[in-house]
């Protein structure tokens, strides 16, 4: 037997059953007319939101829509934060149909010259990443007579201790050096351009809250130093995000609140060169990870050389972070139950496998349930954040899952 990661608490039980936003999973089922589906509870999404803004009430909160983009899930979103975070031209599409351009910034290393014409003819923020980027954006913005609006994306000189992904302090695709961020600065307000400010971004999945409160402290150092070289105070600054979820056995909630406190007091004594600077926060995971169920249905129960394998039909064509295949290098145990047996002793040792002709089909590794039956629901947890839209859902040809959000 293996251990897997702890149920979000949010989610609770009627005789057994589970229930997701006030109604059992089967009823969801019902209503969506089949399986394999994910559920997401958008009173878990509202109340992390809420829980920020007491958190850190002078910072502004940004949607990084990679985590999810579906589009109900944005519709309700969009209306609680103060900006959304996109990373290609189709993100922008679904950003600009809920929510302001001055509200939207656009990341990402390799953006085509149709992405920077359409985010400057909206007026969203481009977060450049190169010298060259810079370049073909001034080239555009002066074909369209439009400034664009440029903030500089920074490949900081420091890194998020005990991240899932680190994305400082080395050589990297994302951003500018901070040795060169300060030049590009005043090649941007020296080409007429609206210059928005930094956006620096050290590391991602971190559940220590003192690395993150150090990182913190060391991004608004680095955007001040920066500053300074440049001589021009940044409109806004965005910290990045980095605030990470418990997917595994073993992991801790993050303590936001001390966060929060922390970086309170590091703006309080900021250098005055960011006396009039706003800071952001953009997070994708912290706030919808915990909310999505993705249920799937037991088709067959196979037993072979003295292994169970428990078949749904769903897999890693929709859920692949369950399967251990995206961003993990040790494959570990989401959590996931018998939709039906909730809180039932776990009685079997049975392993989880999709319908796919791959091995690497497998949402569960040899974990422990309740007796398991044709035609059950498996519900694997923490299924918000890089599901449906992070998976293979093309491979073998099998159909997408269905979406659903709840009402708040």
């Amino acid at each position: 037997m293996k251990p897997m990661g702890a149920l979000p608490p949010e989610f609770v039980q009627q005789d057994g059953l589970l229930k997701i936003g006030g109604r059992l999973a089967d009823d969801w089922v019902a209503k969506a007319g089949d399986t394999p589906l994910f559920v997401y509870d958008m009173a878990i999404v509202a109340a992390r939101i809420a829980r920020f803004k007491a958190a850190m009430p002078a910072i502004d909160l940004h949607y990084a829509i990679k985590a999810n983009p579906h589009a109900d899930l944005l519709t309700a979103i969009a209306p609680l934060v103060d900006g959304l975070d996109v990373a290609s031209s189709g993100e922008l599409a679904k950003a600009l149909a809920v929510k302001p351009a001055a509200s939207i910034s656009f990341a990402g290393p390799g953006k085509r010259d149709d992405e920077l014409s359409a985010a400057i003819s909206a007026g969203a923020t481009l977060n450049v990443e190169s010298e060259g980027e810079a370049a073909r954006a001034f080239a555009i913005g002066d074909r369209l007579g439009v400034p664009p609006r440029m903030a500089v994306r920074v490949n900081p000189d420091i890194e998020l201790r005990g991240s899932g992904m680190r994305m400082g302090g080395r050589a990297s695709p994302f951003g500018v050096d901070a040795v060169r961020a300060a030049a590009l600065v005043n090649a941007i307000v020296g080409a007429g351009a609206d210059w928005r400010g930094f956006h620096i971004y050290a590391g991602s999945q971190a559940l220590d809250p003192g690395a993150i409160i150090e990182t913190q402290a060391a991004t608004i150092a680095l955007a001040a130093r920066l500053a300074g070289e440049a001589g021009a105070a940044p409109p806004l600054v965005n910290l990045g995000g980095g605030f990470g979820v418990p997917y595994f056995a073993g992991d801790v909630a993050l303590d936001i609140e001390r966060v929060g406190s922390a970086l309170g007091e590091a703006l309080a004594s900021r250098p005055p060169i960011l006396a009039k600077t706003r800071f952001a926060i953009e997070l994708g995971r912290w706030l919808v990870a915990e909310a999505g169920v993705y249920l799937t249905r037991v088709i067959d129960i196979k037993h072979s050389q003295g292994e169970t394998f428990v078949i749904v039909d769903g897999g890693l064509n929709h859920q692949l972070a369950a399967s251990g295949n995206f961003g993990t290098v040790v494959r570990r145990n989401y959590p996931l139950a018998v939709a039906a047996r909730m809180g039932q002793d776990a009685t079997e040792t049975v392993s989880v496998v999709g319908p796919l002709c791959t091995p690497l089909d497998r949402l569960g590794d040899k974990v422990a349930l309740p007796p398991v039956e044709i035609g059950d629901l498996i519900a694997i947890f923490m299924a918000g954040a890089y599901g449906a839209s992070a998976s293979p859902s093309a491979f073998l040809g099998h159909p997408a899952a269905i979406e659903i959000v709840t009402a708040p």
